[in-house]
């Protein structure tokens, strides 16, 4: 099949590309060049730019078209209205963040999308055109963005759009650091600060998974929307830890600090805490990381061990951390060792 890709240089595009070239796909990538990638064999790729080069993709032909990195609406209803002769399928990555209301346990593919106001709407379009959307535009108005460019892509090309929605996204190149925090962090050893109950529940999907899946769906020309995560309420917070500590072998001990304290110290979930949300005081996220993924599980999606993706995460750490540095100090993610050290005496001397 010949594919093309919006995007294919980080991580989850990446991913992409590898799956594909193992089944000996034929892959055009179109996407701005701004991010290092190692240079890949019998892959084109067209330089340009989603808001003002399109045009360079018009006259070609692809069984079909992965968007990894669409945001804005209107730039993907644009990338869909000019693909739309050129393209048999075209295959949207949104985010399980559409949904409305995740307060609840279950949702699945029919539960309502979030919406915006046409004046949020216009304030993220004016953002965005500047190349400086913040912080709070991402985490406002990224699931009813993602929502409204799923609208769009139905609208352009009705019963040819294959929408997935994945959760968490986890592996080697990712750039986030959200879940290798834990990984680089234990391994490393020593008293390691540990969010809130063990025993509270963690979903997420590896991005290796998610690609060869992807694929599948392409070849079998499949389309509608699929919820694509990990399997719910099977692995715990303390099951991750305690697996990155037998993958990496190191001498870590492991500190569980509550909800409660994390909250008065002003600790940031998700961020400055990757894999907590608070269960207590975010009610309204209780159902986050229990999401029905039964549609994609029945169409084929498989997940690899928890210790097989540790372990390459940890390869791929300690043989890219000097040339990945860039990317990866562009992110605020975990706790730093002087505020952990600091957080835990806090609580030894409290508890």
């Amino acid at each position: 099949m010949k594919l093309l890709i919006l995007g294919g240089t980080r991580f989850v595009g990446r991913h992409l590309v590898t799956a594909a070239l193992a089944r000996k796909h034929e892959i055009t990538l179109f996407n701005r060049g701004t991010h290092l990638s190692a240079a890949l064999p019998n892959v084109e790729t067209i330089r340009g730019d989603r808001d003002s080069d399109l045009h360079k993709l018009q006259g070609r032909h692809w069984d079909a078209v992965v968007d990894t990195c669409g945001y804005l609406p209107r730039t993907v209803r644009a990338s869909a209205e000019v693909l739309s002769r050129s393209v048999d399928r075209y295959v949207f990555i949104s985010s399980l963040s559409v949904y409305a209301d995740v307060g609840v346990f279950g949702v699945d593919e029919t539960a309502p999308v979030a919406k915006l106001t046409s004046d949020q709407l216009d304030r993220a379009n004016a953002i965005d055109s500047s190349g400086q959307a913040s912080a709070v535009t991402y985490g406002k108005m990224y699931g009813p963005l993602k929502a409204l460019c799923e609208q769009g892509t139905q609208e352009v090309l009705p019963d040819r759009v294959l929408i997935v929605r994945p959760g968490l996204i986890v592996g080697p190149y990712d750039y986030t650091d959200r879940f290798t925090y834990w990984v680089e962090r234990v391994a490393r050893g020593g008293e390691v600060l540990a969010p809130g109950r063990p025993e509270r529940c963690v979903q997420f999907i590896d991005a290796r998974d998610l690609a060869e899946w992807i694929m599948r769906m392409i070849e079998c020309k499949e389309t509608g929307v699929y919820n694509a995560n990990g399997l719910p309420n099977i692995l715990t917070m303390e099951n991750v830890i305690e697996e990155c500590k037998t993958v990496s072998a190191s001498d870590a001990s492991f500190t569980w600090v509550s909800e409660d304290f994390l909250l008065q110290e002003k600790v940031a979930a998700w961020s400055e805490m990757p894999l907590w949300m608070p269960e207590e005081a975010a009610p309204h996220l209780k159902g986050f990381m229990f999401i029905n993924c039964d549609k994609a599980v029945r169409s084929g999606l498989t997940f690899r061990s928890l210790s097989g993706t540790i372990k390459d995460i940890l390869t791929w750490h300690e043989t890219n951390k000097t040339q990945d540095a860039e990317l990866r100090t562009q992110n605020s993610v975990g706790l730093d060792s002087d505020k952990e050290q600091s957080l835990l005496r806090k609580w030894h001397e409290t508890h």
